[in-house]
């Protein structure tokens, strides 16, 4: 397969390529999907080899969340349309990584790793800039700023013509998803994370501004996203798409989230906070 054979792959608004592979399209899906659940299904038959439990059901939201990406970049989204791209945005954006999250890579991680290994993750994870950009608030703002700076000015357009922009913006979408979720409710370490009050706080405003952001879109379809060349009504169901998933995955994140709460509460008495510190490797065997 040559390098232009995989151009439409990578544009998620670009369409399917006429005289191409009609297979081309997945292949970039697949190695998203298969790829990481590989690496994890081996850490977690590494750690039950070891006589440690794991838990199935975080196996299988993690192999969950990565399908959910494969998806998000197959060509059965048919991407070329608004309201594909909204749908790529709900899978990459919210939908892969909250599952992803809630598979608890990170402590799958720690409790495979060698000691140095274990003492390199957690230095990372005390680096100020991994402080920075994990606390929930700074997380919100990369999640869903971008969305604003995406639809309310051209950069929507670009990314319909750029690869490069494209295959950027799926990133983002990915990472600050993940980072996101992992912030508000995610069972992996995380440094200084917040109390429960500041993480309830911020994921109902950074509800409530994903929501606005796709009334807004709603209401001034004929106009926005600047150049981007759909229809009217093309852009009014994007933005429904946008407003009712959006409250999907932010209802799947507080359950998330208050489950969580109430699973460490028990703890309570005993002063023990556990999503303020980094466990040891052992901590995976929670199940």
């Amino acid at each position: 397969m040559t390098a232009a054979g995989l151009g439409p792959v990578l544009l998620a608004h670009g369409g399917a390529d006429p005289g191409g592979d009609p297979w081309a399209g997945w292949v970039v899906p697949a190695l998203v999907a298969v790829l990481p659940a590989a690496g994890y299904l081996v850490g977690a038959g590494r750690l039950r080899g070891s006589g440690r439990r794991w838990s199935s059901a975080r196996t299988a939201s993690f192999l969950l969340g990565t399908v959910l990406a494969g998806v998000a970049l197959s060509p059965a989204i048919g991407a070329g349309t608004a309201g594909g791209h909204m749908a790529q945005h709900l899978l990459l954006g919210m939908y892969a990584p909250i599952a992803l999250v809630l598979g608890a890579p990170g402590t799958l991680l720690l409790a495979v790793l060698p000691v140095r290994g274990r003492r390199a993750v957690a230095a990372v994870l005390r680096a100020r800039v991994v402080h920075l950009v994990s606390h929930v608030a700074v997380a919100a703002v990369l999640a869903v700023g971008l969305l604003y700076l995406l639809y309310l000015t051209p950069l929507y357009a670009l990314s319909t013509r750029s690869e490069p922009v494209h295959s950027a913006l799926h990133l983002h979408f990915l990472l600050s998803g993940y980072l996101y979720a992992w912030a508000v409710a995610g069972p992996d370490p995380a440094p200084r994370r917040p109390g429960m009050a500041v993480r309830v706080a911020v994921l109902v405003g950074a509800g409530g501004a994903h929501a606005f952001l796709a009334k807004l879109l709603h209401a001034r379809a004929p106009e926005l996203p600047p150049g981007s060349g759909h229809g009217v009504a093309e852009i009014e169901r994007a933005a429904q798409w946008m407003y009712y998933g959006g409250h999907l995955g932010e209802l799947v994140l507080l359950v998330a989230l208050f489950a969580a709460w109430y699973g460490h509460t028990g703890r309570a008495g005993l002063g023990v906070r556990p999503d303020r510190r980094l466990p040891a490797g052992t901590a995976a065997e929670r199940g």
